[in-house]
């Protein structure tokens, strides 16, 4: 698409810390072979201070990602393992009783890391999945009548695996909502799974991945981020993208306000990423589908069921400033 004159690109490398998110965007693509959008998206999560949710089928790579991510990024990271037993004290944390100081300690549980990932989140019952609701939105969690502060930065990865696979339980709209952006990965395409085939076992790579960032950079870039300009046309165009969901026959549900306010955050890091001085229509379709997708409910009787179909329909009929 030819971008307008108004808007120029900023030099890459301009910087070193965004030298340093370059860097670490290049080492993920080393890792995660062919999927070069796909890690732009997630690190635009990140930069918009989201959480990422990302659904495939089982050995396609989510995992992987996700350590990824930590380990370019310099986060701390714990994963958690969703099953059908687990407990929500085993997410947050408990209280326990030191005899000698004859008072209560909160043990923190796997929730306090900056890098998070919840696999297979839909594995476990809706109680335990809505432990994570009160730390993905404000930050903190509360036991026994305190509360705890969450690290920053701090980024939810959840996996999980389509909902017509055996023992899993759907993720209530509520929850969903939590999520700035939903992925797939996808499978790789010949010539990259080839490489996978032939070449060093993603796992052990991780091992000699370095942190090209560290916390402190990551909120100073998120910040940054925050701040991209975005012009009266760029803002007429979301809500004119938000409105059409909204009265289109083909969608029950249309986005919210803050599903809104989620579409304007990626847009603007998304255009961080890529180096622009502003949000351009570029940016809002890279991350439309992203956002919407899993916000968006199609009609009974609509032609398009998946999301990316759905999402596909509302940007074919908004014209772009």
């Amino acid at each position: 698409m030819q971008q307008g004159n108004t808007l120029e690109r900023l030099p890459l490398g301009g910087d070193k810390p965004r030298a340093a998110l370059d860097a670490a965007r290049s080492s993920l693509n080393k890792i995660i072979l062919g999927k070069d959008a796909e890690i732009s998206l997630a690190m635009a999560c990140l930069l918009a201070r989201g959480h990422l949710l990302i659904e495939d089928l089982p050995g396609l790579g989510k995992t992987i990602l996700a350590q990824s991510l930590s380990r370019v990024l310099g986060l701390s990271f714990q994963r958690i393992q969703f099953t059908s037993d687990l407990l929500p004290a085993d997410i947050i944390g408990v209280s326990i009783f030191r005899q000698e100081q004859s008072q209560f300690e909160f043990q923190p549980g796997p929730v306090f890391a900056q890098l998070v990932l919840a696999d297979e989140v839909n594995r476990a019952t809706p109680k335990a999945q809505s432990a994570l609701l009160e730390a993905m939105e404000e930050r903190q969690v509360s036991v026994d009548g305190m509360t705890h502060a969450l690290p920053a930065p701090y980024f939810v990865v959840a996996t999980q695996n389509p909902s017509d696979q055996i023992g899993t339980f759907p993720l209530p709209e509520s929850q969903m909502d939590r999520f700035l952006m939903r992925i797939e990965l996808g499978y790789p395409n010949e010539e990259n799974e080839r490489a996978l085939l032939t070449g060093i076992d993603r796992r052990e790579m991780l091992g000699d991945v370095k942190a090209e960032l560290t916390p402190d950079i990551l909120v100073a870039l998120q910040l940054a981020a925050a701040q991209v300009k975005m012009t009266d046309p760029l803002i007429d165009y979301i809500q004119a993208l938000v409105r059409f969901t909204r009265e289109s026959p083909e969608i029950e549900t249309g986005l919210s306000p803050r599903g809104a306010l989620a579409l304007v955050a990626a847009a603007k890091a998304h255009a961080f990423i890529e180096h622009h001085s502003g949000v351009f229509p570029d940016d809002v379709q890279a991350v439309f589908a992203s956002v919407a997708g899993h916000r968006l409910k199609p009609a009974s009787n609509s032609a398009y069921r998946m999301p990316a179909e759905l999402s596909r329909h509302v940007l074919d009929n908004v014209a772009i400033p």
